[in-house]
């Protein structure tokens, strides 16, 4: 619309933005640019500034790259979507033009041209287009809590209080209460690693807590705080505390899975202790190539190094001189969570923002190095089911 007054006339143009997801890369070279350095070419680089979605005017500067910052300007030049999508062709070679030197220079012709040598267009999915799709014919977020230390000792993380849930409880009822939404039936698989079972005493690292090697379910999250409960009454809980063993066996089914149809997440609740560090590094580093991600929640007072290491937000975990294809590992502290007794959550929607908060990525980036695309949306659309293993 426009706005007349006295002073002349204001005109708004204004547009409606759809929600386009396509990347463009192209490839362009220049050609006798202008020289803005004293000694060797010009080292130029291009500032594009965005388009309207009906394909007007993409206006281009090209400038002279310095170190300080203080870049030359070079010239500009203007094109449209619709031009560079046609790829190289006569019709994409610009010429770069600098107004001041045009108005001030009678035989001035250009700064230079440059020249489209290829274009090429990508969708850019999203997380929740492969939701919309319905890919997943099943999802699975595999928990196992840390089963080590005594419960009847006060100063244990696994203490059974009377009077308030332990550590573990709190983690595994606040977490719960996040993922279960996720899950149509709310049968939750639940395992606990690090102890002695009855009866032969052997230590496992990938055992029902519900004592029920046939069917692990237990009925909704309070049915897997009943399991964790029973469990500690009747298990020696017994170290070391093997992280590998628990990675790899997540991985061998996500191994199964490579169709997209399936995304694995491993939910690991521990204190924060690690007896095989390097078999673990080596475990993610697998891992990462796999449909899966891993959430590790600390709980207690430790420090969390070992656990910061495997998050690998600042550098990537690497094993043998191989490092992880994907960044798979999320560490949340627990205690960030909660407030100063330990005895209550300060905030659920922060926790379940940072439990969460990678999964979209990963599980992007995984369908992205497959070459997986989302199926057209359904009509119907709802949450999909997810198995939980605790």
């Amino acid at each position: 619309f426009s706005f007349s007054s006295k002073c002349g006339n204001i005109v708004f143009t204004a547009e409606e933005l759809s929600n386009c997801r396509d990347i463009a890369t192209m490839q362009l070279c220049a050609n006798k640019l202008d020289k803005k350095d004293f000694f060797g070419k010009s080292d130029p680089f291009l500032v594009f500034y965005r388009s309207n979605e009906d394909g007007t005017t993409v206006k281009v500067d090209v400038f002279d790259w310095d170190r300080d910052g203080s870049h030359d300007f070079i010239g500009e030049f203007t094109t449209s979507y619709r031009e560079l999508s046609r790829g190289q062709s006569q019709f994409n070679v610009y010429e770069v033009l600098n107004p001041k030197k045009k108005g001030r220079k009678k035989k001035y012709v250009n700064s230079g041209t440059v020249t489209l040598l290829s274009f090429k267009v990508e969708s850019e999915y999203t997380f929740v287009d492969f939701i919309r799709g319905g890919n997943f014919q099943q999802n699975f977020i595999c928990v196992f809590v840390c089963i080590v230390g005594n419960p009847a000792q006060p100063t244990s993380l696994h203490y059974m209080s009377p009077y308030q849930m332990n550590a573990y409880a709190m983690a595994l009822k606040a977490v719960g209460e996040i993922i279960q939404d996720y899950d149509s039936d709310k049968l939750f698989p639940a395992y606990g690693f690090g102890a002695k079972i009855p009866p032969d005493g052997n230590v496992s690292h990938a055992f029902p807590l519900n004592s029920d090697c046939e069917n692990a379910n237990c009925v909704g999250i309070e049915g897997v705080l009943e399991a964790y409960y029973e469990c500690l009454r009747t298990v020696q809980l017994y170290g070391p505390t093997n992280f590998a063993p628990v990675i790899n066996q997540v991985a061998d089914s996500a191994a199964d899975v490579l169709d997209g149809s399936q995304y694995f997440v491993l939910l690991m609740i521990t204190d924060g202790v690690i007896s095989d560090m390097v078999q673990t590094k080596e475990a993610v580093v697998n891992a990462s190539s796999l449909p899966m991600s891993i959430i590790i929640v600390g709980v207690g007072p430790a420090e969390f190094d070992a656990m910061e290491e495997l998050d690998g937000d600042e550098v990537r975990v690497s094993s043998r001189g191989r490092a992880a294809e994907r960044d798979i590992v999320q560490f949340v502290p627990f205690r960030d969570y909660i407030d100063r007794s330990g005895n209550q959550v300060l905030s659920m929607a922060r926790l379940a923002k940072d439990v969460l908060a990678e999964i979209p990525e990963q599980l992007l980036s995984f369908m992205k190095s497959r070459g997986i695309e989302p199926r057209p949306a359904l009509s119907n659309c709802s949450t999909p089911h997810i198995t939980v293993h605790l």
